[in-house]
This record gives C-alpha cells, sequence and structure tokens, in this order.
C-alpha cells in the first residue's frame, strides 16, 4: 500500500528537507506541498492525501486551524503537527482537533516515516511517556471541562469505560487485551465502538478525555 502524502511548512527548505528525506521511502508518495494553512482545503481536494504533515506555525491560517477547520470534513485525511517543543498548549489543542500525533522537526529522517506510516494504519504517534508529558503539561483542569469530559464517559458501558481508561495509560491493543483478559480483536471493536459513540477522532482524543475527567489522576487504576 502507498501512502500519499501532503507537506504542509511555510519554509521551503524545510519543505524541501522533508521531501527529500521522505521521498526515499518506497510506500510514501509526496502528492504536494503548501505554504500555508489556507492552502490545505485545495490541496486536499486536489491531491486526496492519506497523512497530512502539517506545521504549526504560519503566516496567515496557521497548522492548528487548519486542523481544526480539516478534521471537522467527513473522510478527512490523518494529519501530524510538526513542532519544534515537545510539549505545549498548542499540541494539545492539535490533538484535540483531531491530530493523529507530533513530530519534533529535528526527529530523525526514518523514525519520520515510521510515524507517517503508523498514522495511515491508524495508530497515534505518541509514546505511553509522551502521552502523559503532554497531557500533564497543563496543570489545573478547570472544572468545567472535568465535568463535561466526566458527563460524556458516562456514556459509556463499564467494559468501554475500562477500555477507555486503558487508552488513557497509554496502553496498546496487546496491553490491554492482556490487562483485561479479551482478545485484541475485541479491544479493536471496543476502541472503535468508543470513538463513535463519542464522536471523537482518534485514540489521542479518548487519552485526553479520560485526562479531563480526572480518571489518570495518582492512584487512579485502569
Amino acid at each position: 500500500m502507498t501512502i500519499r502524502l501532503l507537506i504542509v511548512d511555510d519554509d521551503p527548505l524545510v519543505r524541501a528537507g522533508l521531501t527529500l528525506m521522505l521521498g526515499g521511502a518506497d510506500d510514501l508518495d509526496i502528492v504536494g506541498e503548501g505554504a500555508d494553512g489556507r492552502d490545505v482545503p485545495d490541496l486536499v481536494a486536489r491531491h486526496a492525501p492519506d497523512v497530512v504533515l502539517m506545521d504549526i506555525r504560519m503566516p496567515h491560517v496557521d497548522g492548528l486551524t487548519a486542523t481544526e477547520l480539516l478534521r471537522a470534513r467527513p473522510g478527512a485525511p490523518e494529519v501530524v503537527v510538526l513542532t519544534t517543543f515537545h510539549a505545549d498548549e498548542q499540541v494539545l489543542r492539535a490533538l484535540r482537533a483531531g491530530a493523529a500525533g507530533f513530530v519534533l522537526k529535528d526527529t530523525p529522517p526514518a523514525e519520520i516515516v515510521t510515524a507517517v506510516r503508523r498514522v495511515a494504519a491508524g495508530d497515534p504517534v505518541l509514546s505511553p511517556a509522551v502521552t502523559r508529558q503532554l497531557m500533564t503539561h497543563v496543570a489545573g483542569r478547570p472544572e468545567p471541562r472535568r465535568t463535561t469530559a466526566a458527563d460524556r464517559l458516562a456514556e459509556l458501558t463499564d467494559r468501554e469505560r475500562e477500555v477507555a481508561v486503558a487508552v488513557g495509560h497509554g496502553r496498546s491493543n496487546a496491553e490491554i487485551a492482556a490487562e483485561l483478559y479479551m482478545g485484541v480483536p475485541t479491544v479493536k471493536t471496543y476502541v472503535s465502538r468508543i470513538l463513535a459513540r463519542l464522536g471523537l477522532n482518534n485514540r489521542v482524543q479518548i487519552a485526553l478525555l479520560v485526562h479531563d475527567a480526572g480518571l489518570l489522576d495518582d492512584g487512579d487504576t485502569p
């Protein structure tokens, strides 16, 4: 399977470097480039990418706004944000908007290729440690957000909630299966059901919602 990739960054040198680095992968096809978030809708319509590598800081329409607008559309490609920060408010906003993860601009080329492949396969590009770092970066969770998140999770069955909390702790499907004594295909079914029921885009958004509800606080168990 060939993965169609769109690169959006306002720096032509960065775009050229990414194109050079990623273009050598046999299963990646760089179908287009963009210099600003305002170009994204037309580029996506024209090239139908599977994954968009999206810079955060751009002059007219930033990558955050572009991600929010793109992921709100049906059949949208996956988005991986490009950043120079390990964890900040902007990355969190991108993840809440539906980005499948983020990579640092100084990430080795082989790891960026791996990240694109993982996202195309439906896996978020966030290790458990990075997920925890991101979600604990925002100190003092506002009470209204916590209440709203708890109300949304109340729509789940007890078993779905257990799976959601395990996702929030950064567990893989195999780890959740072993922990909750179910098969991996069953875990995948539960994750898909949770996404559909809560209207979420990916596992990262499940993790953020569980975090907002206070279910990842120290002392809590999956």
